[in-house]
């Protein structure tokens, strides 16, 4: 499974990156106030201020069951209401399958539903799907997954920058195993776009070492499920246990059974998770599990939805279509993982300043 997007990763990242922000911006929906004087820049961000959404139904469609998409519908209910929507609904197949996704989205035009933010089953087939909702007449966001290559039909991507997560991870795994050692990487599909992406971004890392830290192996194919995810760790420990430093990893079912198994084994190697499932943030607040890289789930459907109203209503319309846009990832360690949701909520704010100012237009 693949969570998820592509982007330039920068050569140097600080452990948590939050952008400074951008130009005053004034929504009455958000709870965000107003600065003192717009600067000239922020006459697009004015006019995103949602005037009447009563006529606007967005359905949320993840691609298949998985515990990341779960934020979702909270966030998606809170956002109906925020914004006075005529209805936001959560909505999945129970398999991972692009031909019974298509089948759900047509269901859920069938039923009224006007605008769509959609995680895509497959990277390399999503398009034509996007394609299809548009020529119907409906806005359409790329949510927590961009397709594979260079194009993208939805009118924005809105996901997280798997590549630079995947770095920000190894470079904290290195960094806890002193800079040297060896480290193993355990994510998700092979054949997707978005974990090659994570295995790039991991081997960057590891090149940044100089040669001190040696990469063992990459395990693939570990996140259809919680049980092929343990079984694949506890192989690997069985086999290899005694010479893994640290193990990074970048899908979620894999990073539950890495802390499992590792704590249970007794292992010393540092393990850098994915996500904050429960048992990663205990593991983290009792020192068996280093650090994990969180996404934001929340801001993903939270300003997907809003931004789909606003071009629902035809109050605004995207600048550059098929704009990607970072939705953010952060370091999580026994430091800071009682506060870190607040740097994810001041990334989701920011967000909504970038969609104002810099990614929609409106009249």
């Amino acid at each position: 499974m693949h969570f998820p997007t592509r982007s330039v990763l920068p050569g140097v990242v600080a452990a948590v990156l939050l952008a400074s922000g951008t130009a005053a911006c004034t929504y009455k929906n958000s709870g965000a106030q107003s600065g003192s004087q717009a600067a000239p820049a922020a006459r697009t961000g004015a006019g995103a201020e949602l005037v009447d959404g009563s006529g606007t139904k967005v359905a949320l469609v993840p691609g298949g069951a998985h515990p990341y998409f779960q934020p979702w519908k909270t966030a998606g209910a809170a956002a109906k209401k925020t914004y006075g929507l005529g209805a936001v609904a959560f909505d999945e197949t129970a398999e991972w399958d692009q031909q019974k996704q298509n089948n759900l989205l047509s269901t859920l035009a069938a039923r009224g539903y006007n605008a769509f933010g959609v995680f895509g089953v497959s990277p390399t087939d999503i398009n034509s799907t996007f394609t299809d909702l548009k020529s119907q007449g409906f806005p359409v966001a790329s949510l927590g997954s961009c397709p594979a290559g260079d194009k993208d039909e939805a009118d924005f991507c809105l996901s997280t920058d798997v590549q630079l997560a995947a770095y920000k991870a190894a470079k904290a795994a290195i960094a806890a195993m002193g800079g040297k050692g060896t480290l193993v990487h355990l994510t998700g599909n092979n054949v997707d776009a978005n974990t090659q992406l994570r295995i790039k971004g991991v081997a960057q890392a590891v090149k940044e070492s100089g040669g001190k830290v040696k990469l063992l192996q990459t395990i693939t194919d570990i996140d259809t499920d919680l049980q092929t995810a343990q079984k694949a760790v506890s192989d690997l420990m069985a086999a290899k246990g005694s010479q893994i430093t640290g193990i990074v990893a970048t899908a979620y079912n894999p990073a539950v059974a890495a802390a499992d198994v590792v704590k249970s084994s007794g292992s010393k190697a540092k393990v850098i998770a994915i996500d904050d499932d429960a048992k990663i943030l205990s593991g983290i607040r009792q020192g068996t599990v280093t650090a994990t890289v969180v996404q934001n789930p929340v801001g993903q459907a939270e300003i997907g939805t809003w931004a789909l109203a606003l071009l629902q209503t035809k109050q605004c319309t995207v600048r550059s279509p098929g704009v990607e846009v970072d939705s953010g990832s952060f370091v999580v360690t026994k430091a800071n993982v009682a506060g870190y949701d607040k740097a994810r909520q001041a990334k989701t704010a920011e967000l909504k300043k970038q969609f104002a100012d810099k990614i929609l237009s409106c009249g």
